[in-house]
C-alpha cells in the first residue's frame, strides 16, 4: 500500500502536463533532487556545506571551549586528547576556535551571495532588456569593474572604509556583482525579443512587470549556480583579507586572521595555521562540488532527466 502511494506521488510529481503551478514546481524540484543525488561528488559538496552550517548552527554546543578566553599554561601544545587540534599562542583551543569561525565565514557568505547576487541580476537583466543606452553605460560600469582583480579590489574598499566585518562584506560584495551582472545578460539577450515576451508585452504589461515577473525568473537557475561556485571565491577572498588585518577583528576567531597569527609558528608549531587552512580548503571544495553538480541538473540545454 505504502509503495503504491509511494508510485503515484511520483507519478503526479512527473506529469508531462501539471495541473497546477504548484505541481510543476513541486516536479521541477524532484526531477532537480533525483539528478543531485546521482552526482557522488555534489553529494560529497552538500554533505560539507550542510556541515557547514549545522556546524555554524551549533557552535556553542560543538565547541568543547570558549573561542576567545585564553590558557597561557598550554599555549602552543600540540594536538591531543585534551586539545584535539592543538592550542595557539595564547592557549585558545584551535578546534573550538575553528567551529566558532564557521560562523564568521558562513555569515560572510550569506551577506556577500545576498546583496551581490540580487544586484548583479537586477543590472543584467535590464541592461540585455532595455539596450541600446542602457546597455552601454551598465556595461562599460560593469567592465570597470572586472577590468581590476577583485582581491586588490577588495582591498582598496576595505582600506577605504575601514577594517571589520561589515565592511569586509560590503567590499566583497562590490566587487563580485558584475559577473552576475554579465551573466544575466548574456542570457536576457537570448530570448528578449522572443514570442513570449512580444505577446506579454502585447497584452499591456509593464517594463518593469516583464522584467520582474517573466526576465529575472529564467536568469534564475544560472545566477544560483554561478552563486554557489563563487562562494568558495568569496571565502578565499574574506580570508585573504583576515589574512591581512582587514577583516574581522581579533579576538573574533575568523580563520584568516588564524593563519596569519599562526604563520610565526609555521616551521615549530605547525598546527596553528595549518588546522584553519584546512578548514578553508574542506569548506571551499564542498562548495565547488556542489556548484559543478548543480550545473549539470540546471542547464537547460542538457535538461534533467528522471
Amino acid at each position: 500500500m505504502r509503495g503504491q502511494r509511494t508510485a503515484s506521488v511520483r507519478t503526479w510529481l512527473l506529469h508531462e502536463s501539471p495541473a497546477t503551478r504548484a505541481q510543476a514546481r513541486l516536479g521541477q524540484a524532484y526531477r532537480v533532487t533525483r539528478a543531485l543525488a546521482r552526482n557522488p561528488l555534489a553529494m560529497v559538496g552538500l554533505v560539507i556545506v550542510v556541515g557547514l552550517v549545522v556546524v555554524a548552527a551549533a557552535a556553542p554546543w560543538l565547541a568543547p571551549y570558549s573561542p576567545i578566553a585564553g590558557d597561557l599554561a598550554n599555549r602552543l601544545a600540540p594536538p591531543s586528547g585534551a586539545h584535539w587540534l592543538g592550542t595557539d599562542e595564547l592557549g585558545r583551543d584551535i578546534l573550538s576556535r575553528i567551529i566558532h569561525g564557521a560562523r564568521i565565514t558562513l555569515l560572510i557568505v550569506v551577506l556577500v551571495a545576498a546583496i551581490s547576487a540580487p544586484l548583479g541580476l537586477l543590472v543584467g537583466t535590464v541592461s540585455g532588456y532595455f539596450g541600446g543606452a542602457v546597455d552601454r553605460v551598465l556595461m562599460g560600469l560593469t567592465d570597470v569593474f572586472l577590468s581590476m582583480p577583485r582581491l586588490i579590489l577588495a582591498l582598496a574598499f576595505v582600506a577605504a572604509l575601514g577594517p571589520g566585518i561589515e565592511n569586509a562584506v560590503i567590499a566583497i560584495a562590490i566587487t563580485a556583482w558584475p559577473v552576475y551582472a554579465r551573466i544575466a545578460r548574456a542570457e536576457t539577450l537570448t530570448f528578449r525579443r522572443a514570442d513570449f515576451i512580444a505577446a506579454i508585452r502585447m497584452q499591456g504589461a509593464s517594463h518593469t512587470r516583464i522584467v520582474f515577473r517573466h526576465v529575472l525568473p529564467l536568469c534564475l537557475s544560472s545566477t544560483i549556480v554561478r552563486a554557489t561556485l563563487d562562494m568558495a571565491g568569496i571565502i578565499l577572498t574574506a580570508a585573504g583579507l583576515g589574512f591581512l588585518g582587514l577583516g574581522a577583528q581579533p579576538p573574533l576567531p575568523e580563520w584568516g586572521a588564524m593563519i596569519s597569527r599562526g604563520r610565526a609558528f609555521i616551521l615549530d608549531q605547525w598546527w596553528v595555521a595549518t588546522m584553519p587552512g584546512f578548514a578553508i580548503v574542506i569548506v571551499s571544495l564542498g562548495f565547488c562540488l556542489l556548484g559543478d553538480g548543480l550545473r549539470d541538473v540546471l542547464d537547460p540545454r542538457r535538461g534533467t532527466k528522471t
